[in-house]
């Protein structure tokens, strides 16, 4: 969700007043605008009668027809389906004008934290006895770190940021956006809250998208050096209870990992990928993004996962399939290298 915690919100604001500025009008035809309070943006799912929403695929569509939204951007093909309680916001490019409209109401959302340490407004830090500070620790405005917890040297925490008790946060680790458990292990160099990788006009005006959304990382989770966890987009990334992840990993935006996983050293996770429960994913594994993988599964190492898989399979390759199906075709490729005729599968 967008917490106003992290991101601070220009609103409320009057919908007809932002699509004026925005010189936007056209997009909508209801006469309920001009007089709607907007409070912020959200998820279709989460979002209420003063938020603005956002559905412009197929995909949104059984939520759009759900959503509470007072507000929602979409495509003109999914008209429709949106609620009469809600007013459309009708473009062809309807993620241009949801940008347009998250600039104005987030107008600090995609820099926050290198700009919010410079400001000395907010509440003072709330640590608990026994926490232990390195050595050139930065803290931002209302930062709460429970009791016991050690920061080290050189490591920066955003505003706002929540850390639970009995934790260890390695030095040089920088922490934004985020809530954290007890008995967290953050090691060191490792990045939790940055920006999300989004981007409008892929390879032409390639326009950031704000990433407005936050980490939770839940009780006894262990994060290796140097690894990367992005804040959602609008919603959460999310770390399950008891997972641990090696160094180097990247896990994008949107993510959510269930509890108990093991991700090994250099694994890359594609926005909006979800593993359930107790996901094994070997050394350099990556995954598409956008898609499932089931509880129990094992992705052996460098494997790639373009689709969704089933719970407690086994894959590996690129792309992924069962790992015994794969043996078998590298074991035909080079019984074929060398000359060995291979006979026909029935």
């Amino acid at each position: 969700m967008v917490d106003t915690r992290f991101h601070s919100s220009s609103g409320p604001i009057a919908l007809g007043a932002v699509l004026s500025a925005l010189g936007r009008d056209g997009a909508v035809d209801d006469p309920r605008a001009s007089s709607l309070i907007v409070t912020g943006a959200e998820e279709l799912p989460l979002a209420g009668p003063g938020h603005i929403a956002l559905a412009a695929q197929a995909e949104y569509v059984s939520a759009l027809v759900e959503t509470g939204a007072g507000v929602v951007v979409v495509h003109p093909k999914f008209r429709a389906e949106v609620p009469s309680t809600a007013i459309a916001l009708v473009d062809s490019r309807p993620h241009d004008l949801f940008v347009d409209l998250l600039e104005r109401l987030y107008p600090l959302g995609t820099r926050g934290m290198a700009k919010a340490l410079f400001e000395a407004t907010g509440p003072a830090p709330h640590v608990e006895e026994g926490v232990r500070l390195g050595a050139n620790v930065v803290l931002g405005a209302g930062v709460e770190i429970g009791r016991n917890t050690v920061i080290g040297p050189n490591t920066v925490i955003g505003r706002g940021v929540s850390i639970g008790r009995n934790s260890v946060i390695g030095p040089n680790v920088s922490i934004e956006c985020a809530y954290l458990g007890n008995n967290v292990v953050i090691h060191a160099g490792a990045r939790i809250g940055t920006e999300g990788f989004g981007w409008l006009g892929l390879a032409q005006s390639n326009r950031k998208i704000p990433q407005l959304g936050r980490v939770i990382i839940q009780d006894s989770v262990e994060i290796g050096a140097n690894t990367t966890v992005d804040r959602g987009a609008l919603g959460d990334t999310v770390v399950g209870e008891g997972t641990k992840i090696d160094n180097l990993v990247q896990i994008g935006h949107n993510c959510r990992i269930g509890r108990y996983c093991l991700i090994a050293a250099h694994c890359g996770l594609s926005g909006s990928t979800v593993l359930e429960d107790s996901v094994l994913l070997g050394g350099g594994a990556s995954t598409a993004g956008h898609l499932t993988i089931g509880r129990g599964t094992v992705v052996m190492g460098w494997g790639g996962v373009t689709k969704s898989v089933a719970p407690g399979s086994r894959v590996a390759g690129f792309p992924a399939q069962d790992a015994r199906k794969w043996w078998q075709e590298l074991a035909t490729l080079r019984r074929l290298s060398k000359g060995v005729k291979v006979g026909r599968e029935e």
